[in-house]
């Protein structure tokens, strides 16, 4: 494991400087003397996305940087980011980003896709069903290792504008709203909860610590430990968003169904809604009864 990490740090070292160019796996594989099949596997089991997916996301990032910090013409930042045409380049930032890159300009917002990863090495193997146990609440000191975790995760919160979201992680964490669950000073996993009404506001697990259970843990955590509501719910893409790179599958898989669309600062998303156990039944027992009929 430790050496495919190795591996792949270098694969990131390798796009990250040729950002500029058309990336196709076959031209990172040789760059980096890897089998193309070999190094497609690799680097979606340990980051969590494809190459292409990776490249694309990071190349649109750093487009949209230029749109809002720079007065190239549209045309060359799309050359620039690896597409043969303004056309393609449109359509792809569009997808992603949901507004043509002439209306993203005109906005002067920017706000990345994807940010590059920065991997442990010397990555630390937890007994899994310690997560729970392990998952405590936030305090100011964590705050550094708790933004280096947002930044690796930033592909899930479309719109994030990181200096309104440090004033808003302070008041969870003085609050007692802000989980966090460490492996000696990386922050693997976070959560930013609203304790009456159960609105998970942010939440992010370190890629090399994916399918490992630690969701469920701090699903279970908040559920019934810290929010005195009936449910838990969160908002996430929406059903076919290209800009989803596997969030709203996640929260399916633990059981969260699908609620009312919305649209968050101008981006659309969905919420869903997690039950405790116990509502549940309650739930169960009126329909028997007749009481919601």
């Amino acid at each position: 494991m430790e050496r495919n990490i190795r591996n792949v740090m270098a694969v990131i070292d390798f796009i990250e400087s040729h950002l500029c160019e058309k990336l196709e796996l076959e031209t990172v594989a040789k760059g980096v003397q890897y089998s193309k099949y070999h190094l497609h596997r690799m680097f979606a089991e340990t980051v969590g996305l494809t190459i292409h997916d990776y490249v694309r996301r990071r190349q649109l990032t750093e487009a949209a940087k230029l749109l809002v910090f720079s007065d190239k013409p549209i045309l060359e930042i799309a050359l620039s980011a690896g597409y043969e045409s303004q056309q393609s380049f449109t359509d792809s930032f569009k997808a992603m980003y949901k507004k043509s890159p002439g209306a993203y300009r005109a906005e002067k917002a920017f706000y990345p896709l994807q940010l590059r990863y920065i991997l442990q090495e010397n990555q630390i193997s937890l007994k899994e069903n310690r997560w729970q146990e392990k998952i405590v609440l936030a305090t100011e000191e964590d705050i550094p290792q708790w933004m280096e975790l947002v930044h690796l995760v930033i592909d899930g919160f479309p719109h994030l504008d990181e200096q309104e979201y440090l004033g808003q992680l302070e008041m969870y964490i003085k609050n007692g709203w802000a989980l966090i669950l460490k492996n000696r000073d990386t922050a693997v996993g976070i959560m930013a909860l609203q304790e009456q009404t159960g609105s998970i506001d942010f939440f992010g697990v370190h890629p090399q610590y994916r399918n490992c259970g630690i969701t469920k843990a701090f699903c279970d955590k908040a559920l019934h430990e810290l929010t005195q509501a009936a449910q838990l719910s969160v908002t996430t893409f929406r059903a076919g968003d290209k800009a989803d790179t596997g969030y709203r599958q996640i929260w399916k898989s633990l059981g969260f169904t699908q609620a009312e669309l919305l649209v968050e600062f101008g981006y659309p998303t969905q919420r869903f809604i997690l039950p405790k156990p116990e509502h549940l039944t309650v739930q169960a027992e009126k329909l028997e009864t007749g009481e919601y009929a």
